[in-house]
């Protein structure tokens, strides 16, 4: 029986370690960061000039922002992205 629940708990452990690093990734997010400093610099990222104050809020103002790009972002670059600006910026849990 306690081989069974570990088993369960390390599968679930897999899972979620898989879904998380599928999220974003904040190296390939760097390089595409570039792009948004031909419009501003990092000063929106730090008070008091940024406003965002929770992950979800941060996506929303990236994809917000994404549909002035050309070409836009995809799906997994706005992820990266803001795994990116998270890490070096936000620091949000």
């Amino acid at each position: 029986m306690r081989t069974g629940g570990f088993v369960l708990a390390a599968c679930a452990a897999m899972f979620l370690a898989g879904t998380a690093a599928a999220a974003g990734d904040a190296v390939r997010g760097a390089k595409l960061h570039e792009d948004c400093l031909g419009c501003h610099g990092t000063e929106l990222y730090v008070p008091p000039r940024a406003k965002v104050k929770k992950v979800s809020a941060l996506k929303k103002e990236v994809e917000k922002w994404n549909d002035r790009m050309n070409p836009k972002f995809t799906k997994q670059e706005v992820e990266d992205l803001v795994a990116y600006l998270n890490v070096n910026f936000y620091k949000f849990p």
